[in-house]
C-alpha cells in the first residue's frame, strides 16, 4: 500500500503545478531568443567598430597624402617670383623672393639650424664634417659649411660643421708636467 501512495503522489505532482509558471521548453526558447538578440547586438557592435577603424584609416591616409598642402600653397608665390626674377634678371627680385621663401618657411614652423663659432657641438642638430686643430674649446663648432633645418623639434637636415679638436702639445703628455726624455 505504501508503494501505491507514492505512485499517486508522483502522478499528482504535475497536476499541482500553478498555471502562472512557464514550462521548461518555454524558458529554453526565451533564453535562446535572448542569446540570439545578444549575439546580434554583438555582431552589430563588431561591425560598427570595424567601420570606424576603416573610416579612421581612410582619414589618416588622406591626411598624410595632403599634409603639406598649405605649405605647398605658400611656396607657389615664391615660385612665381623666382620665375619673374629670372626673366627680368633683376637682383632685387631675387632678394624679394628669398625673403618670401624665408617667410613661408617660418609660417610652416621650419627654422634654421645655424650654429655660431664657439657653440658646443650638438650631435642631434649638427653633423661634423671634419675635426680641425683649433684654439677654441674642443668639440665646439669652428665653421658652418651648410645650414640645417628643423620642423618644430624634428631635425630635417642637420647643420654641416667643422669641429675644434685640441691642439697637439708637441710631444708633451697632457696628464703630467714632466717632459719625456
Amino acid at each position: 500500500m505504501v508503494a501505491m501512495k507514492e505512485e499517486n503522489v508522483q502522478a499528482k505532482e504535475p497536476q499541482n503545478e500553478p498555471q502562472g509558471e512557464k514550462t521548461l521548453e518555454e524558458l529554453l526558447s526565451e533564453a535562446q531568443a535572448k542569446i540570439e538578440q545578444q549575439r546580434d547586438a554583438m555582431l552589430r557592435a563588431v561591425a560598427e567598430a570595424d567601420n570606424a577603424r576603416k573610416r579612421v584609416q581612410a582619414e589618416a591616409t588622406v591626411s598624410q597624402k595632403y599634409a603639406i598642402e598649405r605649405f605647398a600653397e605658400g611656396l607657389l608665390p615664391v615660385m612665381d617670383s623666382l620665375e619673374a626674377a629670372l626673366q627680368s634678371r633683376d637682383v632685387s627680385g631675387v632678394e624679394l623672393t628669398f625673403r618670401q621663401l624665408k617667410a613661408t618657411l617660418e609660417k610652416a614652423n621650419i627654422k634654421e639650424i645655424n650654429p655660431v663659432a664657439g657653440e658646443r657641438f650638438d650631435p642631434h642638430r649638427h653633423q661634423a664634417m671634419a675635426a680641425v686643430p683649433s684654439e677654441a674649446e674642443p668639440n665646439s663648432v669652428v665653421t658652418v659649411l651648410q645650414k640645417g633645418y628643423a620642423l618644430h623639434d624634428r631635425v630635417l637636415r642637420p647643420a654641416l660643421v667643422t669641429v675644434a679638436k685640441a691642439l697637439e702639445n708637441s710631444g708633451k703628455n697632457p696628464t703630467s708636467a714632466v717632459e719625456p726624455d
